[in-house]
């Protein structure tokens, strides 16, 4: 357990350090190595690991190959300014849109995918809208907190939504019936304390005409036109393939890559240049982190975990459910979700009831914003800021996200 827990926390330690510029993926590459090196976990146990997060994995790598070609031609730009209009100039109006476009693209492309996309956009208009410092770090802070709050109803909007119901095999439709209306709730709850805890930073009124017509941002409109049909089109798969049991992948991955031949053979985008910006680091980071977190379970934690774990489960549904939220949401904000959600899955193998897989999702979702590297969604869009020249300080972030966290967090697991 020594030798396991010291390989995990350093390895966490690098990913959030990144001494040098070693990234993330790098560092869990060599974290794994060095497990299967030392003995902390042998190949069965790779082959196991790849086996929970290989659907996951490509699913990723499909929706981010997608929203970068949206992006490429101005589909979240528009999205973006077509908010700030609605808002007719309202500082508290374009706050809500502002959050509502951010679960919006959370829920269809993936928390990762709004911090990847939607953030440098947003910092951008409120930079042309000329906002202030603290405003701009407020709509941040909110956008930032949004992204995975709101990552909930799809099988697709989180990394760690696809581990948990390939583990447990829950089928799409079966999953979004359950997360439908903890989404609801975690998105409209989301907003009310963010809007409550920021409302002294955001003006009352802001000067839209600043901002370029939505249509002008374009760089093709077929395309764009287009591309709504190719999200329906999408998303109807995905509900086909939960009726023959296909890997979500299949369609996450290839509607990317058809979406993105498509873009190339139109001159919208440059199919190898997307293709190689990529973030391929956060493939190796899922990959080597599960691998490094099994040795973990070898070492006998998921086995302390369920011991607590069946404990709650007889104690009746609502204590249960808030019991497994809480417990997943304070693993998560420690040692990152990416880790808890594989633990907890683990732990929660023998307990009879689907519900508390939902909990720990929920629990995997929330609960790292209490930290800055509580999740890889938080660490991607700090980075994404910094290069912008935005920093926000370890104490900063986890004074906000302690105080908005674990009361929006409560109230959405009791609605599921």
């Amino acid at each position: 357990m020594i030798l396991a827990s010291t390989l995990f926390f350093v390895t966490l330690l690098f990913v959030i350090w990144q001494p040098k510029g070693l990234q993330i993926g790098t560092t869990a590459v060599i974290g794994a190595v060095l497990a299967y090196l030392l003995g902390v976990v042998d190949f069965k146990d790779i082959l196991v690991v790849t086996g929970i997060v290989w659907d996951a994995t490509l699913a990723f790598v499909g929706i981010i190959l997608l929203s970068m070609v949206l992006d490429e031609i101005g589909f979240f730009e528009w999205c973006a300014i077509k908010m700030a209009r609605l808002s007719k100039g309202s500082g508290n109006l374009m706050f809500v849109y502002s959050l509502l476009l951010g679960s919006f693209v959370a829920a269809l492309f993936a928390n990762d995918g709004a911090a990847l996309i939607l953030t440098p956009i947003l910092l951008a208009k409120m930079k042309i809208l000329k906002l202030d410092a603290k405003t701009i770090i407020s709509f941040l802070l909110a956008g930032g907190f949004i992204s995975d709050s709101a990552s909930l109803p799809f099988i697709f909007s989180n990394l760690t939504n696809i581990v948990t119901a390939n583990y447990f095999h829950i089928g799409f439709v079966e999953y979004l019936q359950n997360m439908l209306l903890p989404y609801i709730v975690s998105t409209a709850v989301s907003i009310a304390f963010l809007w409550l805890l920021l409302r002294k930073d955001i003006p009352k009124k802001v000067d839209i005409s600043l901002l370029k017509n939505p249509e002008d941002v374009l760089k093709s409109k077929m395309l764009f036109k287009f591309s709504w049909f190719f999200l329906s089109l999408l998303i109807a798969g995905y509900f086909i393939g939960d009726a023959y049991d296909l890997p979500v992948s299949l369609f996450a991955l290839g509607g990317g890559i058809i979406f993105l031949l498509i873009a190339g053979y139109t001159k919208n985008a440059k199919v190898w240049l997307t293709i190689r910006s990529a973030p391929w680091q956060v493939v190796w980071f899922s990959i080597g982190l599960y691998i490094v977190v099994y040795g973990l379970k070898n070492a006998g934690l998921t086995d302390y975990l369920a011991v607590i774990l069946h404990d709650l489960a007889r104690r009746g549904d609502s204590i249960a459910v808030v019991g497994t939220g809480f417990i997943s949401a304070a693993l998560s904000a420690i040692m990152n979700n990416m880790p808890t959600v594989m633990i907890m899955d683990i732990a929660l193998k023998d307990i009879p009831n689907h519900t508390l897989a939902f909990a720990n999702i929920i629990g995997c979702n929330l609960g790292p914003k209490m930290t800055p590297f509580g999740s890889l969604a938080t660490l991607l869009w700090l980075h994404v800021l910094n290069k912008k020249g935005v920093k926000i300080g370890f104490w900063q972030y986890s004074k906000f996200g302690l105080l908005v966290t674990p009361p929006v967090l409560l109230i959405v697991l009791l609605a599921l």
